[in-house]
């Protein structure tokens, strides 16, 4: 079974093919967040502040409403490396044709809820008036692309459990210039603000959704899709779930913290918003290089709790940490340096561009350890535990940064005091999950009568 598939991650040389598996998927990522950033600097540079600060607006409130159908789709790619590698293709099976079906259905839900609800939950973060409307309008157009969204990320995640993450990268790069493209035409020849960039990102949305079917489709392995075979397996849609929903829940727990900040931002006006807005694209760019080593962590640690190969934990762990502290310590600097420069390509607007910069003054240089909780989280998920990263998460990163926003914030309500409460839950909540993979590899070393290796 095993030669059907594009990456045995049982075995090593593992750095290697950590790099193999990972690199494409940072260009992946990159790519996805370019829908975002494309958006962000075509109204920013061609639509005027308020539709730049409109968009920026949105992005915590639609985290917080996708996050938890994200995490499902984690959850996918987690059992379907699982199953890869434990040899169990009745499984794998079941597991992708469970996985696709609750993403459409999952997609239509979202697009519902967030179409009917956009201006109300928009209302209650204290949107500025002057904002609300074109903050509305990009919302309801955006939630209608939560299918595709969701297809598709459902669907690439099952493409990555086999080890193959150069087909997701080649489809966003197509979608990704479509964006573009579509950004370009429909702001600055048809005068669309932020309906032209909603618009723009739900069609290439459509189009990867497709391809990415379209590559289910044609696979040679286990993970083949067969439509008629769309139906819900009980055992395989429980697992999925079980380390899903938690990962789901922790993702929205960010966002939940993210919500109120943002909501909080949204008092100093749309000119604080607005360069907030651009700095958050910046720090943006980081997170997803070193998730993706988040994600590859949580891949290949599956892989090996499938295949019962727990020795490899170490191997695999350390490995990631060290290239993610590499990567964020190495991009923050850079950041930091060309700080105005890198604002500056989202607004000339000096006080927008000021904003941007002090904001990330302070985020960069400890952003590396916002990977680093990640990547311990991708870990205890491979390592069957989803749960458990979830509660850390919940007391270190959404708890720490509420307790900082309602008892220490209103004693210098400045917007860079607001700021503070990101490195120090990132920090913490790293900590502690790097305890708790200690922890939980002594426990399943110790349940599989294996003696603990260094």
């Amino acid at each position: 079974m095993a030669s059907k598939y594009s990456l045995d991650m049982t075995k090593g040389p593992f750095l290697k093919k950590i790099l193999r598996f990972s690199l494409p998927l940072m260009f992946t990522g990159l790519l996805q967040i370019i829908y975002n950033t494309a958006d962000v600097i075509v109204v920013g540079r061609f639509a005027g502040g308020t539709a730049l600060a409109a968009v920026g607006a949105t992005g915590s409130l639609v985290n917080l409403i996708l996050n938890i159908f994200l995490g499902m789709s984690m959850g996918s790619g987690v059992m379907t490396a699982k199953y890869i590698g434990a040899r169990d293709e009745a499984s794998v099976k079941r597991c992708v044709h469970s996985a696709m079906l609750l993403s459409i259905l999952s997609g239509i839900f979202v697009a519902i809820f967030g179409f009917i609800f956009s201006e109300q939950l928009l209302v209650m973060m204290d949107s500025p008036e002057d904002v609300l409307p074109l903050s509305t309008l990009y919302l309801k157009i955006f939630f209608l692309g939560a299918p595709a969204g969701m297809v598709f990320n459902f669907g690439a995640s099952i493409v990555r459990a086999t080890g193959d993450t150069k087909k997701p990268l080649i489809i966003l790069s197509a979608s990704g210039i479509i964006n573009i493209v579509l950004n370009l035409i429909l702001v600055i020849k048809f005068n669309m603000s932020v309906a032209g960039v909603a618009i723009a990102t739900i069609v290439s949305q459509y189009i990867s959704a497709a391809v990415i079917v379209i590559v289910l489709l044609k696979m040679q392995n286990a993970c083949k899709l067969d439509p008629k075979k769309l139906r819900f397996h009980k055992e395989e849609l429980k697992r999925i779930l079980y380390v899903g929903i938690p990962a789901g829940i922790q993702n929205s727990l960010f966002s939940v913290s993210n919500v109120i900040i943002q909501t909080t931002v949204n008092s100093f006006g749309s000119v604080a918003m607005a360069g907030i807005a651009a700095g958050s694209n910046i720090d943006s760019l980081i997170y997803t290089c070193t998730n993706a080593i988040s994600q590859t962590t949580m891949t290949f640690s599956s892989q090996n709790y499938g295949a019962k190969k727990y020795e490899n934990f170490n191997k695999i762990y350390f490995r990631c940490v060290a290239l993610t502290i590499v990567i964020g310590v190495s991009m923050g600097a850079l950041g930091i340096f060309f700080k105005e420069f890198l604002v500056g390509i989202f607004s000339t607007d000096p006080a927008v561009i000021k904003i941007g910069a002090e904001r990330l003054t302070l985020i960069l240089p400890f952003y590396f350890f916002c990977s680093l909780m990640d990547v311990g989280a991708g870990q205890l998920r491979g390592m069957g535990k989803s749960v458990l990263p979830m509660m850390v998460s919940l007391l270190g990163g959404c708890g720490l940064r509420l307790l900082w926003i309602f008892v220490f914030f209103p004693h210098n309500p400045t917007l860079i005091y607001l700021y503070y409460a990101y490195p120090i839950s990132w920090s913490i909540t790293f900590f502690v999950h790097f305890a708790c993979y200690f922890i939980v590899r002594r426990q399943i070393m110790k349940k599989a009568g294996l003696g603990i290796r260094k």
